[in-house]
């Protein structure tokens, strides 16, 4: 049994390697070059890639009718980082040509049985709520059943990676049982979500769904198990690098190397820089570090403050470096066997930019394909 998809945005194809085996890529696109070349690397190829933005995309360019669509739409404009441009801004903006297709699709009776966008959480708060009110409308007005979830990627790899998913059923998906639920889970639905719902207009809330998610099963990885001793791309920084990254410390993050030390054992953590105010107010550049046995979140590369930094503690031996672009697509979920651009800075970007494979996978088990089954429908398409 085959289900297809499409992949807007595509970027490397991460989201078609958390499908899986079982699944077949109809129509792919993504307007990056590099991208496009390592999704083909990765994918046998992608003939059915198309490297063109989706605004260049017509209906001639996508067969069939999918089962799901799936769409990693831009999110620096919904970003807390961005500058708050929105779904009105030129990257985020490009929901509003895929949306446009997955509008002409349903008027020509090939509309996807499910449409799954993602993005960051900030989708629920950008623009005073404005944005999700939108995407949310955009579902409702298409007859579409649908509801959104926060999945954080840290339940199943070592790495905080909070995103928004909204997941919408096409009006012929009839049988839900057990798959949606009357009350928000807590787990998947907080707080700024639910109060996001409540303020949606009473025709788009009638066709909201509190989707019904298993608990996942306890994560048996750590940030540890995925460093590299001799690390792939980059090297060790000399000891006067360290005591830099150490002298742009405060002391509650210093206390965190004490701690560590004292340990006797290997620790492994990592650190971000980011400007913060002193005690004087004046905006100054400082390391944080964390070890709780998770990386933060990976960004696209826009300068030395969002890379970030592995830290190992060994009792009095401190070493750091940058983290390699192996363990950057380890925090993904990505295979060992995965291709990853040259240029240390391009296969980053194709991690940062990413949707973690796992997360993907653990959708399709839960939701996608008992939808799909359930229903009875033409999974051949």
């Amino acid at each position: 049994m085959t289900l297809t998809y499409y992949d807007f945005f595509a970027g490397g194809g991460m989201a078609g390697k958390g499908l899986g085996a079982g699944w077949k890529c109809l129509f792919a696109n993504d307007i990056d070059p590099t991208k496009a070349q390592i999704y083909r690397d990765n994918h046998g190829g992608g003939s059915e890639l198309l490297e063109a933005s989706v605004a260049q995309v017509s209906l001639e360019d996508l067969p069939g009718r999918p089962d799901l669509a799936w769409a990693s739409f831009p999110c620096q404009d919904l970003s807390l980082a961005g500058k708050g441009a929105g779904l009105a801004g030129q990257r985020s903006g490009m929901f509003v040509p895929f949306w446009e297709l997955m509008k002409s699709l349903a008027a020509e009776g090939r509309g996807a049985r499910i449409i799954a966008i993602e993005n960051v959480r900030g989708a629920i708060t950008s623009r005073k709520g404005e944005d999700f009110k939108t995407l949310a409308k955009s579902f409702s007005d298409l007859g579409y059943r649908f509801g959104a979830m926060i999945i954080d990627a840290v339940h199943f790899l070592p790495q905080s990676r909070p995103r928004f998913f909204m997941v919408g059923v096409h009006p012929d998906v009839a049988d839900l049982v057990g798959l949606s639920r009357v009350q928000p889970d807590e787990t998947w639905h907080p707080q700024t979500l639910v109060k996001a719902h409540d303020r949606l207009l009473p025709k788009v809330r009638a066709d909201w769904i509190w989707w019904n998610l298993p608990s996942p099963a306890p994560r048996n990885t750590a940030l540890i198990d995925l460093i590299e001793d001799e690390p792939t791309g980059v090297h060790w920084h000399s000891p006067d690098q360290t005591a830099h990254l150490l002298a742009m410390m405060t002391n509650t993050n210093l206390a965190k190397i004490e701690i560590a030390q004292r340990q006797g054992s290997r620790v492994v953590g990592t650190i971000y820089r980011r400007t913060r105010p002193d005690e004087d107010g004046i905006k100054r550049q400082r390391a944080e570090v964390r070890f709780d046995h998770v990386a933060g979140c990976l960004r696209t590369p826009g300068g030395g403050s969002s890379r970030q930094t592995i830290i190992v503690v060994e009792g009095d031996q401190i070493k750091t470096r940058l983290l390699s672009t192996k363990e950057a697509a380890a925090l993904m979920g990505l295979d060992q066997d995965y291709v990853l651009p040259d240029r240390y800075n391009d296969a980053y970007k194709l991690a940062g930019d990413g949707v973690a494979v796992p997360v993907v996978r653990y959708l399709a088990s839960n939701l996608f394909e008992p939808i799909l089954v359930k229903n009875s429908l033409d999974l051949a398409a």
